[in-house]
Formats: C-alpha cells, structure tokens, sequence
C-alpha cells in the first residue's frame, strides 16, 4: 500500500471569503472526519502535493501531518472547478485502527484466459469494486483471478476471492468480466 506524504495548515476561519483566500494563495482547501465520529478538522493543502492523490487510477492512503500530529486518512470526496477541473476542494477520512470503513478500490485481473486464445474478446464490465475493510486489513487493489475462463464465460462478484478481513459491497450477482464469442467462431 502507498502512503504519500502531505503537510496540512490548520484552518482558522471557515466560510467562503475564507476559501477564495486559500485558493488564490495555491493552496485546496480540506477537512477530515473521523471514522466512527468525532470532530471535523478544517485544513488546507498544497495543490502540488494533492495531485499524487488525486491523478492516478490506483488506490493510495495520505498522512496528513497538521501541527506535528500524524493522520492516516483516505480521500472520501473531490471538488473540481467545473471550467478548469482544478481541485476545488477535498474530504479526507481518518483511520482508526479497529473501526471499519468503506472504500472503492480498482480490479485488476489476472492470469491469461483460454478463451482469450481461442479467439474470443475479454470485456471488462466493472473497474472499481466497493470494499469495507479495518485499516490494518485494506488492500490497494481487488485482484480477479480470469486464467479459468472459455468462450462465454462470465466472472461475477461473488467469484472474486478476497484476503481475510475485507468484504465486498456489491451485488454478488454483478457481472466483473466476461469473453465474447466472436461471430465468425458463432456460425461452428
């Protein structure tokens, strides 16, 4: 699991005067919750440092240090402007050890299907599944097993074999990936 560091300002002020204030300076302003409750904290960030969270398919973990106090959190939510699609504003989830948490992590596939090689066309029907998991049990990435697939054949949610402590959210019955026969092997 990748952590990428980012230094936090603690917000004084709150309000919208308060973020155009922050946004002009080069900075997104953020807040953090708590899993399992508590107070929200009101910070900013660099938007240098944000982009390494932000701008990448895969799942990754932030430690926010705001006033020499680590927080391991995750992002929740992103603001863009709607023009320009420069990050507006961010949510961040804090970790507690112990306590769940609900997260959307990418599905990677792996091995080499056999019906791929009899000629048949892989199609990805789903790119991020819906996990809840403990901080000391979250993976960065869901991986589906396809080297058992034939032509027509179709992985599901439930087929997905998953490490202990991590649960699935979505429908079981919801199709992951499948193999298309192609029309000229349709007519045999």
């Amino acid at each position: 699991m990748e952590v990428i560091a980012i230094q936090g300002h603690r917000k004084e002020d709150s309000g919208k005067q308060e973020a155009k204030k922050i946004r002009t300076n080069g900075m997104v302003p953020a807040v953090m919750y708590k899993s399992g409750g508590g107070d929200a904290v009101q910070f900013s960030l660099d938007v240098k440092e944000v982009r390494y969270l932000v701008y990448t398919p895969k799942f990754k973990l932030a430690e926010i240090t705001i006033d020499g106090k680590g927080h391991r959190c995750i992002v929740k939510a992103i603001q863009f402007h709607p023009v320009t699609d420069a990050v507006v504003h961010m949510d961040f989830l804090e970790l507690v050890p112990g306590v769940t948490f609900k997260a959307s992590v990418p599905l990677r596939f792996e091995g080499t299907a056999p019906g791929v090689r009899a000629g048949g066309k892989f199609l990805t029907k789903l790119r991020k599944i819906n996990i809840i998991t403990t901080p000391e049990n979250v993976v960065d990435e869901v991986i589906a097993d396809i080297s058992t697939m034939e032509l027509a054949d179709t992985i599901r949610v439930r087929d997905i074999q998953l490490p202990a402590g991590v649960q699935i959210t979505n429908n079981a019955a919801i199709p992951v990936a499948s193999i298309e026969v192609p029309r000229a092997l349709k007519g045999k």
